[in-house]
Order: structure tokens, then sequence, then C-alpha cells
């Protein structure tokens, strides 16, 4: 393993609630990955809130949004209308998001913020998880109650929702693991 990363969503915690299970986590850094880092019902979690409330807690606030978002503006990331997180992760700007994550590690402890509370409902974890983890990266996924799963953990769960957990003569576990990723992508965008 080459360090450590944790994902976290915002959901809808009351700011307190939130930084409490960052700092339960011992977190110095939260890499904002939203592709638009605002929340119409949740205004605790606009990036321009979260840059001015983080600090006061001893986290730092960063926003990648641009690199490491679902939403790219390049639109060659898109198939029908659609964004395709394996076309994504080919740009260079995903490739430098990467990158300034793995630098950021060597100073801060980072979790990766999205909004969404289940971690494989989140492009964090099916796109900006599963290229880190690839690199070596481990990855621990912080949910809603504290607990901590890790990245390996959920992508058996991922696989188990689609059948794709047990031996397969035909395909390895690599190939199930990318197929499972596939129809979860599918499901969200």
């Amino acid at each position: 393993m080459d360090g450590m990363v944790f994902t976290i969503g915002h959901s809808t915690h009351p700011i307190g609630r939130f930084v409490g299970l960052l700092q339960q986590h011992g977190i110095t850094a939260l890499c904002d990955v939203r592709s638009q880092p605002y929340s119409r019902l949740n205004p605790q979690y606009n990036r321009e809130n979260l840059k001015a409330s983080l600090p006061a807690n001893g986290i730092v606030y960063v926003y990648l949004g641009r690199e490491l978002g679902a939403r790219s503006a390049d639109p060659s990331c898109y198939r029908n209308g659609r964004v395709q997180y394996e076309l994504v992760a080919r740009t260079e700007l995903f490739q430098s998001g990467l990158t300034r994550v793995r630098e950021g590690m060597q100073t801060y402890r980072v979790a990766l913020m999205c909004a969404e509370k289940e971690p494989l409902e989140c492009h964090r974890t099916l796109l900006v998880s599963r290229h880190l983890a690839a690199r070596g990266v481990g990855i621990q996924h912080i949910h809603a109650d504290g607990s901590l799963e890790s990245h390996a953990d959920l992508m058996s769960r991922m696989a188990q929702r689609f059948g794709l957990d047990a031996d397969d003569l035909f395909r390895s576990g690599e190939e199930r693991l990318a197929e499972a990723y596939r129809l979860q992508e599918a499901r969200m965008v």
C-alpha cells in the first residue's frame, strides 16, 4: 500500500456532525470532488461555507472538482449525452487530480468528499477511488455512522449486488469486478 485516503459523503449531516466524523478519523485535508461544489438543500456544504468553517477545526479545504468531478467539461468524455467514467479517467486533467491527491497525502490525512451518503452510489468510489486503488493507494470509506469500510470490502459488496462474487470458470476476479463497476456506473449516470 502506498498511503491511505478516506472518502466521505456529506449527506444531510449538520456541519458539526460532519466535522466530528472527519475528526474521528484524524482527517486534516478535505478534497471536494463535486463538479458543482454547492448544495441548495444543505448550504453548509457550499464551497465558500466549507472554506470558512473547516480551518477553524484544523482541516484544510481543497477544491478538486474540476479535476476529479463526475461531470467533465471535456465533451470527449461523453457518449450519447452521458458521461463515461472510463473516458474521464484517461484525461490529463483527471490524472493531474490523482497526482495532487497523492502529493497531498505526503503532508495531510486526506478525505475525498462528495454528496452521496452511500459510497457505492457515488463517483468518488466508482471513478476516483478505483483509480487511486489501482495505483496502490489504500482507501477507507467513512460511513454516516462513523464506521469504516475498506475499498476491497466495498468492491466485494458491489460484486455481490450483481451476482458477480462467485467463482467463474470463464472470467477472472478482475474481469468480474470490472463488470460490476460497469453495471454500477450504468445505474448512476
